[in-house]
């Protein structure tokens, strides 16, 4: 098939519709052929080329010059406790990413990864067992959703990009899926409904701000000192919270969404009342709202979750300096619920295979 004028070089479901007008017009195909494939790709959700019935045959088998990005669902598991579902995909390469469905009173909420593995090295997460692989194109982003969506037979209503992986890390490749994930010509979910989840990549917070996109923005930050957020992330070495929040307190400022705050309580880490009234002065001047997280335990990784009573009295500390304090409710915690430990099971990482990438992060 012949390369499209300006084509980025991204697989078939990665395209704008404009893009694939552009490609199909070097084919002497009409306009409104690009609109019927893209509806099939990003409406239909269509699991091949041969699914789409109006497409004339003989310009589906020209298509398949380009194939169809379309993930394999290795293992589904389903908690018993609340019906939420552990997705695990093989990638068209051979690779595995992890999806979660949660079922909330508002809708249903799909956990998608954005990177095979991670290279940010964070102490408690699963995901950087074994390291980061690759960016994941916007397409086997996309199709997180879409596999879900059909297995299900139940309409997503919300995206939290906060599956395995540093989203702001594969930026270019992340707002092009949020793009395509929230285009009238696609599922059309709301952007206000889209979350995506950063370690604290502060040039990129900066630079999503710049697109003006209604997604909102939630910072992991799990510490209210710098020097116990190094202990926890290595990206604090790279970045200050003081950076960071600034980065924050930008986004809001552009975009007028307010920036949560995820905290996962680590028993004896950072759950302490001091811990708490540190984190609330530190907080204040921004208002956002503040996730809790019980941290979820991960074989490799020796970190327990705080107590109930402890999670409860770090909330009530934090509402005391008039924030909107949540407690992560806790779904999946009969299968492995945390990010990264279905595929780290699956493909026996270890941690000592999960050197975080430290050319990243300077001295």
């Amino acid at each position: 098939m012949v390369q499209a004028e300006h084509d980025p070089g991204y697989d078939i479901r990665s395209m704008t519709r404009r893009e694939l007008e552009i490609l199909l017009r070097k084919e002497g195909q009409p306009a409104y052929r690009a609109r019927q494939v893209f509806n099939w790709m990003h409406v239909k959700l269509a699991a091949s080329y041969d699914e789409m019935s109006d497409i004339p045959l003989s310009l589906r088998e020209r298509l398949k010059d380009w194939p169809l990005t379309v993930l394999k669902t290795e293992t589904v598991q389903v908690s018993r406790l609340d019906g939420t579902r552990k997705y695990l995909f093989r990638l068209p390469d051979g690779c595995m990413a992890e999806s979660v469905l949660m079922r909330y009173h508002h809708g249903n909420t799909v956990c998608v990864s954005s990177q095979v593995g991670c290279a940010m090295g964070c102490r408690f997460c699963a995901s950087t067992l074994g390291g980061k692989v690759r960016d994941l194109l916007p397409s086997e982003m996309l199709e997180q959703v879409y596999r879900i969506q059909t297995d299900t037979k139940e309409r997503v209503s919300h995206v939290v990009v906060m599956g395995t992986g540093e989203p702001l890390e594969n930026y270019d490749n992340l707002v092009r899926f949020i793009h395509l994930l929230t285009g009238e010509e696609g599922l059309n979910i709301s952007q206000r409904n889209i979350t995506v989840s950063t370690c604290g990549i502060v040039p990129r917070i900066y630079d999503l701000a710049q697109e003006k996109l209604a997604v909102t923005l939630a910072l992991s930050l799990h510490a209210p000192t710098d020097e116990l957020r190094r202990q926890l992330m290595p990206i604090a070495r790279k970045y200050t919270i003081e950076e960071t929040l600034k980065a924050c307190a930008g986004y809001f400022s552009v975009t007028g969404r307010r920036v949560t705050f995820e905290y996962s309580l680590i028993s004896g880490v950072n759950d302490s009342i001091q811990h708490a009234k540190t984190l609330g002065q530190l907080l204040a001047p921004l208002k956002g709202h503040v996730n809790l997280i019980p941290v979820n335990p991960v074989r490799e990784r020796s970190f327990l979750r705080s107590a109930h009573s402890d999670v409860v009295n770090f909330k009530n500390t934090l509402e005391k300096y008039g924030f909107h304090v949540t407690i992560r409710r806790e779904l999946g915690s009969d299968i492995d619920g945390a990010c990264g430990q279905l595929r780290a099971k699956r493909e026996g990482l270890k941690e000592e295979s999960g050197k975080p990438d430290e050319s990243f992060f300077g001295d």
